[in-house]
């Protein structure tokens, strides 16, 4: 099946459709992330394979995600839920934005909310929070994380629309 492209370049592409598609799947190869983040990039719509970093107040290693060489990837953090501390502000949205990342979904917080709006990448997170992480480089990269309870790994395939967030084991579209 050929999907077309958008404007952007993207793969054009529906998560209710991809819902729809997938809904008698019962092996785990497509899982939908609940229904808890809020909608902070300039892009509302985003796509790509999944790399992973988990850590806890602790924003070191998305610093590192993000200053490298995104290649239309989904960065993902597991933030282990945190509503104390941003992960994610403007200078690396910023970072994200230049870097080629296609999105990035905190299960945790941003801060800089004006900044990031206006930034070319799709960001999600749980909510906004004015202060920062301590840089203790503690975290892990390139690992299986739960995200609100279901399971992302670096190479999954992420698809984030305005009816929300869905994962497959491999690319859907």
């Amino acid at each position: 099946m050929t999907t077309p492209a958008s404007p952007s370049g993207q793969t054009a592409f529906a998560t209710c459709d991809l819902c729809d598609q997938h809904k008698n799947d019962s092996s785990g190869a497509v899982r939908v992330l609940p229904p808890v983040f809020r909608d902070f990039g300039a892009v509302r719509v985003f796509c790509g394979p999944v790399a992973t970093v988990k850590c806890f107040e602790d924003n070191s290693f998305v610093k590192a995600a993000v200053d490298s060489p995104g290649q239309g990837r989904v960065l993902v953090v597991d933030g282990g839920g945190s509503l104390r501390r941003a992960l994610l502000g403007g200078n690396l949205g910023a970072a994200a934005a230049r870097n080629g990342w296609a999105g990035v979904v905190i299960d945790g917080c941003v801060r800089d909310v004006g900044e990031l709006a206006a930034h070319p990448v799709g960001i999600r997170a749980l909510a906004s929070m004015p202060l920062p992480t301590e840089k203790r480089n503690e975290g892990q990269r390139d690992v299986a994380v739960q995200i609100q309870g279901v399971w992302v790994r670096p190479g999954d395939w992420l698809y984030a629309d305005a009816d929300g967030i869905v994962v497959g084991s491999q690319r859907l579209v």
